[in-house]
């Protein structure tokens, strides 16, 4: 099982767990008031919930760190403290010692448990069936030994239990980009223009019948010439560029609705009862 430490799975741990107070360097003692070490370190699981605290004992046992499972820790918030129930100078000595980057696997974790059970036996009968569920290092959960793992209001008060939410946020990204440009195409393009022509028409007739003129109205003189203009046309073409189109570029937004479904998970309490104590509580 991964376990991961309480500063990278809650950077704001203080803030968000422990009210601002840091759990860190909380002075840790034995049942009888004995000093053993101070909290060095939290250790989670992959979920959030409370593994271990690593307890660095000091002179007690030559500078040792040590995994105590929080089952068996009871915080005193108001002085400062945690408590490790059953704790003794034999039992921190035989237990594997901790290294901030050594690698915790199940064989390691089965050590630390073996050094407790015996003390979370003692404690519960529920403890006693665990030590006699079947299981291996495929199977095994925290769930199974409740006496080292579970916390309870009466020892972890400020404790906060967490469940999960779905949290729905947008990110925005270009998704892609639309380039309008203009290229030029060429074409032979026709067009028909009528044009005239003048072309002079000599008619000469000749009379039917002989008209006399009468003397006078007839000059006979040589180099007379009658004119005409005559006119032609061409045809004249030009080009001229006109609009032909105009393209406008806006954006317009489609809005949509994604479903999601994810599954969340909350923390309950368990509260572990033996005898017949009055317990009231309050939701």
């Amino acid at each position: 099982m991964n376990l991961i430490k309480i500063e990278k799975f809650y950077p704001n741990y203080k803030e968000q767990i422990f009210g601002g107070d840091d759990i860190k360097g909380y002075d840790v003692y034995t049942d009888r008031e004995e000093k053993i070490g101070e909290v060095h370190d939290a250790l989670l699981d992959e979920t959030g919930h409370f593994r271990y605290l690593v307890i660095d004992t000091g002179f007690w046992v030559f500078g040792k760190k040590v995994l105590l499972p929080v089952g068996n820790a009871r915080m005193d918030y108001d002085r400062h403290r945690v408590y490790a129930i059953g704790m003794t100078k034999a039992q921190a000595e035989s237990l594997p010692e901790y290294h901030d980057n050594m690698t915790i696997d199940y064989d390691y974790e089965e050590r630390v448990r073996n050094v407790y059970r015996p003390t979370a036996a003692n404690r519960s009968t529920a403890a006693k069936s665990a030590q006699a569920t079947s299981y291996n290092r495929d199977t095994y959960t925290y769930d199974h030994e409740p006496e080292l793992y579970a916390t309870t209001e009466q020892n972890h008060k400020n404790l906060k239990l967490y469940e999960e939410k779905l949290i729905a946020n947008k990110d925005r990204y270009k998704s892609g980009e639309v380039a309008l440009g203009k290229h030029v195409e060429s074409e032979t393009a026709q067009v028909s223009v009528p044009v005239e022509k003048e072309r002079v028409v000599i008619e000469r007739n000749t009379p039917a019948e002989a008209r006399e003129v009468q003397p006078g109205n007839v000059d006979f003189q040589e180099g007379e010439v009658a004119r005409m203009e005559v006119h032609e046309e061409e045809a004249n073409i030009d080009k001229k560029a006109f609009v032909r189109e105009e393209v406008g570029v806006k954006k317009e937004v489609e809005r949509d609705t994604v479903d999601a479904q994810e599954k969340v998970r909350r923390e309950e309490l368990d509260v572990d009862v033996e005898g017949n104590p009055v317990v009231k509580g309050r939701q």
